[in-house]
């Protein structure tokens, strides 16, 4: 078990200065106006990151990690690329869009609302360019939530990053599994290679 800052990609996590902050709300009425249209942003502390196109390996690392998990829940309750709702004191500023989100179960609550951070078991965020925010703010966040349990499938160092035992504040147990070790979602008894999660090198 290693420490989280020792498995930070040595980038920044997004560069400082004079920018504009957004809320959820401001951000909504931006997109409702067709001003970012065929782009996609989630909103992470104010700031609207825009979601790069996916490359192949981070297309296909989200297809195969989805087909994994649902060998073993619902697959309604795989949600890819959407956003969720955290309920956290800055959640105005906080619209993630996790690559992969397990819901405890499909309601039809959803019609009009975004799932919440206690009905998640699971969030996989696929990285690549973006393992420094995956691996630091994002952690934190998801963290705060409440969100039981985090993955970061780190594709350029070939490795999956699991995150358990949030403490309200950060998660107490971080791991570092190669893609030899095999690997399972709390409370299941099901297991993967790490590589079967993996595009080929």
């Amino acid at each position: 078990m290693s420490a989280v800052h020792s498995v930070l990609p040595q980038t920044p996590v997004y560069e400082t200065g004079q920018r504009k902050r957004f809320t959820r709300a401001e951000m909504d009425q931006l997109l409702s106006t067709g001003a970012f249209e065929g782009q996609r942003f989630e909103l992470i502390d104010g700031d609207l990151i825009e979601k790069l196109g996916q490359n192949p390996p981070h297309s296909q690392a989200i297809r195969l990690v989805s087909k994994l998990l649902a060998s073993f829940v619902e697959s309604d309750r795989i949600q890819v690329q959407l956003p969720i709702d955290l309920a956290i004191p800055d959640g105005n500023r906080n619209v993630p869009e996790p690559d992969i989100a397990v819901l405890t179960e499909l309601k039809r609550e959803f019609d009009h609302r975004h799932p919440r951070a206690e009905e998640l078991v699971l969030i996989v965020e696929v990285a690549d360019t973006s393992a420094a925010l995956d691996l630091s703010r994002k952690a934190e966040l998801y963290a705060q939530a409440g969100v039981p349990e985090y993955w970061v499938l780190d594709l350029n160092r070939r490795m999956l990053v699991i995150h358990r035992q949030t403490d309200g504040t950060q998660y107490r147990n971080t791991q570092l599994h190669s893609e030899n070790d095999r690997v399972t979602m709390k409370g299941r008894s099901e297991s993967v290679q790490v590589s079967a999660l993996l595009p080929t090198a």
